[in-house]
């Protein structure tokens, strides 16, 4: 797997901002470095074809890099996670008014 090359790859130290709010929430993947610059495209539960995509930044945060992809504006739902045209989390469930953080870093690929 590599990294797209047609988005930067620079690190990314601005704040994000989040619209949070009745039936809309957003979603945060923490990643390893390994995933830098890639991007991850997610759909809803059963709809396959309906992808949007994030690309994986650098972000640093207390003077060390963290890198992932942010979904901002995201319905409520079940959703499924996408790396290279394939599967690679099913049925993360995204809550209004909420932001969902999952880790991939743990997690072998």
């Amino acid at each position: 797997m590599s990294p797209n090359h047609d988005h930067s790859t620079d690190a990314r130290p601005e704040h994000v901002m989040l619209d949070l709010g009745p039936g809309v929430g957003a979603f945060v993947l923490r990643t390893g470095a390994d995933l830098h610059g890639t991007e991850i495209e997610i759909s809803p539960a059963g709809r396959d074809g309906d992808r949007s995509h994030k690309q994986v930044h650098e972000r640093p945060v207390a003077g060390r890099p963290l890198y992932g992809a942010v979904f901002d504006q995201v319905p409520a739902g079940a959703y499924t996670l996408w790396l290279d045209g394939r599967p690679l989390r099913r049925n993360v469930a995204v809550a209004g008014a909420a932001v969902t953080d999952i880790s991939l870093e743990e997690e072998p690929r």
